[in-house]
């Protein structure tokens, strides 16, 4: 699926998800569309899922509301070139913080392989005998390297992001990252969904202050639980891409992982049901039909 060709915008970056491209007129703007991609296991799909892009954009719109008063968002304007209305943002130039920064406040993933392995996440130590999908006592901030695509994410502890970053920056992405992470939680609760974690992007204007970017609190960068299913101890259903990768480890997919070939094309049932997932997060979240 490759970049839409805009008048007045030059593409000049594809990520996983989104394209990104610049305003002609030399406006210190960029414009952020979200593609109907898919990625997973650091791959890319030759799968798209219908209508993705504009729920992602939807989503991230409604949450960057709900979190306007513990920091400012990049958002400037919805209106854009038709071609991609609904899936798409006119967004502030940052300079974007090279750290992934990831909240937890239950145990899955990779948190969970490096619980098993170190009783720790990030170099910091877990109680034992915690099992998938238990709830953390309170939310950790597990930050993260920012790969290129293709490549693994590594785990960082916060001194590597200190010494990255300064104490003062680290510090403060720690404390938003955790305050955003605390409100989204805490808002899905309440309708019957749980945030396990999620990844929150963060940019610096040329003032220094910290900025929400990207994406925020979507079926992409978060792990979504219903509540009433929620057991630990096992794999939960989800309302996330997680059912993707779950369907590319089955024996269905007969795919080797280790062997270094790309994921098969998905299924259109599993095409379908991926994207009654992320409408179903939508919906139940904002509490709007799509």
């Amino acid at each position: 699926m490759s970049a839409p060709v805009l008048p007045g915008y030059r593409h000049f970056y594809s990520g996983k998800v989104r394209d990104l491209y610049a305003p002609e007129d030399g406006s210190h703007r960029l414009l952020l569309v979200a593609s109907d991609r898919i990625s997973a296991y650091d791959y890319i799909l030759s799968s798209t899922i219908p209508d993705k892009g504009r729920i992602l954009t939807a989503m991230s719109l409604w949450w960057f509301e709900q979190v306007a008063d513990v920091l400012p968002n990049h958002v400037v304007s919805t209106t854009v070139p038709s071609a991609v209305s609904g899936r798409a943002v006119l967004v502030e130039r940052l300079e974007m913080v090279p750290v992934e920064c990831i909240a937890r406040g239950y145990l899955a993933g990779s948190g969970l392989v490096e619980y098993r392995k170190a009783g720790a996440i990030c170099g910091i130590g877990l109680p034992p005998g915690l099992e998938n999908g238990s709830r953390l006592d309170e939310a950790i901030f597990t930050p993260t390297t920012k790969a290129a695509i293709g490549e693994h994410d590594e785990n960082m502890d916060f001194p590597e992001v200190e010494r990255l970053l300064g104490a003062d920056l680290a510090a403060t992405l720690r404390r938003l990252t955790l305050e955003v992470y605390t409100r989204g939680e805490s808002i899905a609760r309440d309708r019957g969904i749980i945030l396990a974690d999620t990844k929150v992007e963060f940019g610096l204007r040329d003032d220094g202050t910290v900025v929400l970017a990207d994406e925020v609190l979507t079926p992409d960068s978060s792990r979504f639980w219903p509540l009433d299913s929620w057991h630990p101890g096992q794999s939960q259903p989800s309302f996330d891409k997680q059912f993707v990768r779950d369907w590319l480890a089955s024996p269905a997919a007969d795919w080797d992982r280790s062997a270094g070939t790309p994921p098969p094309e998905l299924p259109d049932e599993i095409v379908e049901r991926t994207r009654q997932r992320y409408v179903d997060a939508y919906e139940r979240l904002t509490g709007n039909k799509f």
